[in-house]
């Protein structure tokens, strides 16, 4: 991953919620997202986790 995308993305990541806040617009990426960032293609998309919120 790209050191200087990861910097920048972390400042507007959100842990409580689990995505990026940018002042009142929350984003959340998507799977295919995730991987693309990450470049990581081993990820298994057709599970699905979720969690109480």
């Amino acid at each position: 991953m790209d050191e200087h995308l990861f910097l920048a993305l972390a400042q507007y990541w959100n842990p409580t919620y689990s995505c990026f806040t940018f002042e009142k617009v929350d984003l959340v990426p998507t799977i295919e997202e995730y991987i693309a960032l990450l470049r990581y293609l081993k990820i298994q998309t057709d599970k699905v986790y979720s969690r109480p919120g």
